[in-house]
């Protein structure tokens, strides 16, 4: 199981940082950094050694963005693929125990995730999938909260926000995906001053989202359940 997925305000936002402070443009700066680029198995592995050290502690942050994913390989994915909601469903449920045992393992090592959805209504076929999945993680322990895209238009030009992993205001992770938006792997970011303001600006965001919960019950629990890929 790997449903962390490589496990990253318009107005009232602007004033507190200024509109032209760097933090609104701190997403652009992310993309022009350089970086390590690694395939998916290295950014993996790279990523749970920099959790196990000692060189981060506190908030991990998780940014997500793209209304859809292509995620072959994933049990519960190919079930939603097919129209399986039913083995969809035992799947995620299935996980808790697993996903508890990531919360303490997190909380062993002195680390908080805390994740940031960006949702566009009506929701994709791919994002209701996502948030039944998000709903069993919320429940074992984890935190998630929900933000409307119209919220981050502002700070999206002509790309959207980048898919993110921020660790303990010293490393990034800028996730790769292909056009299909399969995870390729991820940029290694090692710049403390531009994962301290990239965590800012994700607070700031996060500090307006509604709990996952709320969205859930609200825009998903009554939806018909559909197949699809998008």
């Amino acid at each position: 199981m790997d449903r962390s997925r490589d496990v990253d305000p318009s107005a009232r936002f602007g004033r507190r940082l200024g509109r032209t402070a760097p933090g609104l443009d701190v997403f652009g700066r992310v993309r022009a950094a350089q970086g390590a680029v690694m395939d998916r198995g290295a950014y993996h592995a790279d990523a749970a050694a920099l959790r196990a050290s000692d060189q981060v502690t506190g908030d991990i942050w998780k940014l997500e963005r793209s209304q859809v994913f292509f995620e072959a390989g994933d049990s519960a994915w190919e079930a939603f693929a097919s129209g399986d909601w039913e083995r969809v469903l035992d799947i995620f449920d299935g996980e808790r125990a697993a996903i508890r045992d990531d919360v303490a393992r997190y909380a062993r090592f002195g680390l908080r995730l805390r994740r940031l959805r960006i949702v566009e209504l009506p929701p994709t076929p791919y994002l209701q999938w996502e948030m039944h999945s998000h709903r069993i993680f919320v429940e074992s322990g984890f935190e998630i909260r929900v933000l409307g895209a119209e919220r981050v238009r502002h700070l999206e030009g002509e790309q959207p926000l980048p898919e993110l992993m921020v660790y303990g205001g010293r490393t990034l992770y800028h996730v790769r995906y292909d056009e299909r938006w399969a995870p390729i792997g991820a940029k290694r970011i090692d710049d403390p001053a531009l994962a301290e303001s990239a965590a800012h600006a994700i607070t700031a965001l996060y500090d307006q989202a509604e709990p996952l919960m709320d969205f859930f019950q609200r825009e998903i629990a009554g939806r018909t359940q559909v197949a699809g890929r998008g």
